[in-house]
């Protein structure tokens, strides 16, 4: 009996391939941020119910992503660490099957990305942020909450507090120096530079370890 394949992208779907991969060329690793970045904190919000679907869509809190992109990463947090502020993770490699059902929760393109084509998180290559106060540890004024779909999410919108548009331009240049490109219509997401290079992966968590 012939196999169909399944719908959508072409995407590595077993643990096995994924760490021949790894093998063949170690930028394809995926690696735990909590462990790389000293001080980063997380608030991975899909491993809640506290999200925009209301529905836990990870079984666990936890970031990965390509060896080079979190190099980058650490790179951010020193460069923020010298201005007094540290990193919030919201989401980072995103399995190809949460990208379905996100987008099954929101079907609009310029939120969710189609399973059509897949999304850059699928590829370890993108990563959801904002900032806390090193001296605090509270969060700084920001825009916005993570996931709010509304005009004041878009990285041009002026009719901020002061503070908010300060704290979103450290993020923003910060980001932008160490190879991150912000997606304009949400100010926490930025994509890493090379994302092409890296395959589409449907593989849990646990799956990374």
């Amino acid at each position: 009996m012939t196999t169909l394949p399944q719908p959508g992208p072409a995407r590595v779907t077993e643990a096995a391939q994924y760490r021949q991969q790894v093998r063949q060329d170690a930028r394809q690793e995926l690696v735990d941020l909590a462990q790389l970045i000293p001080g980063l904190r997380l608030d991975i919000r899909y491993a809640t119910t506290h999200n925009l679907t209301g529905q836990r869509i990870y079984p666990e809190a936890a970031a990965f992503l390509r060896r080079p992109v979190a190099e980058d990463l650490l790179r951010v947090q020193q460069t923020l660490a010298r201005q007094g502020y540290a990193l919030k993770i919201y989401d980072a490699y995103r399995p190809y099957a949460a990208t379905v059902r996100l987008y099954e929760a929101l079907p609009d393109q310029t939120y969710a990305a189609p399973p059509t084509r897949g999304s850059k998180h699928n590829r370890g290559c993108s990563v959801d942020l904002g900032l806390i106060d090193l001296k605090t540890g509270r969060d700084v004024a920001l825009p916005t909450e993570f996931d709010a779909m509304t005009p004041a999410a878009h990285s041009d919108y002026q009719q901020l507090p002061a503070a908010a548009i300060q704290h979103r331009a450290i993020l923003h240049r910060a980001m932008q120096q160490h190879g991150f490109r912000n997606y304009p219509a949400e100010w926490w997401h930025f994509d890493h530079q090379g994302w092409e290079q890296y395959p589409l992966l449907d593989l849990p968590f646990s799956a990374l370890r």
